[in-house]
């Protein structure tokens, strides 16, 4: 097929079937890869092709494979498209995102409970009346993680986008008026932080009936800043590492149970 090259990898993840655990967590960043496969057991990387990276170790006696999705929605479809067919049907995907509500600031961790679809890719899966929501079983996972380890943490709605300055410069994009308008939109309607993959995950897993959910890491608030409030700048995203992998330990105990 192809999808598939001879030898039965995956064409883009260069994974197969034996390779990848049931339980995968997502980040963006390849560089993040091994920081989060330190967490787990034996972890090795058994791939790296283009901007997938990928390190496959057990915890608590189940495999769990960390693939890197690259930046924006394509590519994090196509990630998990493969990784579905290599056998995996639990996703978290950990990043950082940037405050919108006013409430979320620099260091806080965002656990998505659904998510605006604000991009092009989810729309080539399903209508776009339908909604992109993470799996509940997941997202009590997380929760339940979040609060176990004490972290400041919020639940609520996302903004998914393609383009990252069509955020931070809008004033300059020739659709300028319906950027901002849009985006004053999503602040009134309590939108907590944006980002630019969640959308698709959930979409993509909910066509294949697979299990996503999502946790990400507040670097900044930009309406804070407009605002004159504190807005302190966190680049470290342990702690959502830290939700992900512990989310996944609640999830393997559930499924045994």
């Amino acid at each position: 097929m192809a999808y598939e090259l001879e030898d039965g990898r995956m064409y883009h993840i260069h994974l197969k079937k034996g390779e990848v655990g049931r339980y995968v967590i997502l980040p963006g960043d390849p560089g993040r890869v091994p920081l989060i496969a330190a967490y787990l057991d034996g972890a090795k990387q058994v791939a790296y092709n283009r901007e997938f990276c990928s390190y496959t170790g057990t915890l608590d006696g189940e495999m769990v494979t960390v693939t890197s999705t690259g930046i924006g929605g394509p590519s994090a479809a196509i990630a998990i498209e493969e990784l579905i067919k290599c056998g995996a049907d639990t996703f978290i995907r950990i990043g950082t995102a940037g405050g919108i509500n006013t409430k979320v600031i620099g260091g806080d961790v965002v656990i998505a409970t659904g998510a605006v679809r604000a991009e092009g890719t989810s729309k080539e899966y399903a209508p776009i009346e339908y909604p992109a929501v993470s799996d509940f079983d997941v997202t009590s996972a997380l929760k339940t993680a979040v609060e176990k380890l004490r972290f400041k943490h919020h639940l609520g709605v996302v903004q998914c986008k393609d383009s990252f300055y069509g955020q931070h410069e809008s004033e300059k994009m020739p659709v300028s008026y319906e950027l901002q308008n849009k985006w004053e939109a999503y602040k009134k309607l309590g939108c907590l932080a944006s980002e630019m993959e969640s959308s698709t995950l959930f979409i993509v897993s909910l066509t294949h009936d697979v299990r996503a959910g999502a946790v990400f890491s507040i670097v900044g608030n930009q309406e804070r800043a407009k605002l004159g409030l504190s807005n302190p700048q966190v680049h470290d995203t342990d702690d959502a590492i830290r939700v992900a992998v512990e989310g996944i330990r609640n999830l393997i105990k559930s499924d045994k149970r």
